[in-house]
């Protein structure tokens, strides 16, 4: 069975109250979380209670689990979280070789010891410039993987970087905690939202990729959209195709 979730980020420029009542309507069980949104703790506890939500997963930036792994564990405790992934690096740190990413990998790994230690899942979401080609036909993602650390694959990023998700799924199966689940709109479309797409009405293979992600064992799936311009939209058309697909809320 494999779980469908919502990347709260794709309701940032809406309030907690209007989008978790949105998202329990619409039939989600389950939220990501994200770095912003957990410096309001108390009120999102409160809205996920009220509309009946888990946070299992989240989004948390590398300096706050570097600095404060108590913290991160108490925050994971609370809202009984499974699993937490760095989102990104700011673009000042973002290291430019493969020995850089070997040192930034190394560095992730340290600093997750306690939350594996605590039975949780740890690792990288990616973007598209981990794809990029350091020598060889390694990848910063093929780093981050190799040092241990567990991928929350973003499939629309992996399709912008127009690389193939099938096969990178197969690449990486073993190490796929769970996917981001992200659709392209055609090339000049959708102008207004960045060029994304709700999932099943862009131009990504969801059924091979679906296949895919089940094959290498994925049992998560957290749906996203950059920027929707309609989030209420966005949730439910995505949730009617992943659902027909076969995955459930």
């Amino acid at each position: 069975m494999t779980a469908i979730s919502y990347q709260l980020y794709s309701s940032r420029f809406s309030s907690i109250e209007d989008s978790l009542p949105m998202l329990a309507e619409t039939g989600y069980r389950e939220v990501e979380g994200y770095g912003a949104l957990l410096t309001e703790a108390d009120r999102l506890a409160e809205g996920l209670a009220a509309s009946g939500l888990r946070m299992t997963t989240a989004h948390i930036p590398f300096e706050m689990i570097a600095e404060d792994p108590e913290g991160v564990l108490a925050l994971a405790d609370r809202f009984g979280l499974e699993a937490v992934f760095v989102p990104i690096v700011s673009s000042d740190d973002r290291p430019a070789d493969a020995a850089g990413w070997e040192a930034l990998a190394d560095r992730l790994f340290a600093a997750g010891a306690p939350l594996r230690a605590a039975g949780l899942r740890f690792g990288w979401h990616n973007h598209d410039f981990e794809l990029d080609d350091l020598g060889g036909g390694a990848t910063a993602l093929d780093i981050l993987a190799g040092a241990g650390l567990d991928l929350e694959l973003d499939i629309g990023w992996i399709a912008r970087a127009r690389v193939d998700p099938v096969a990178t799924i197969a690449r990486f199966r073993g190490r796929i905690a769970a996917a981001h689940i992200k659709d392209l709109a055609p090339e000049g479309g959708n102008a207004d939202e960045d060029g994304w797409a709700d999932v099943g009405h862009g131009t990504l293979d969801w059924p091979a990729i679906h296949t895919a992600l089940q094959a290498a064992g994925v049992g998560r799936y957290v749906v996203e959209h950059d920027n929707p311009s309609d989030h209420r939209r966005f949730a439910r058309r995505s949730l009617a195709y992943l659902s027909a697909l076969g995955a459930t809320a």
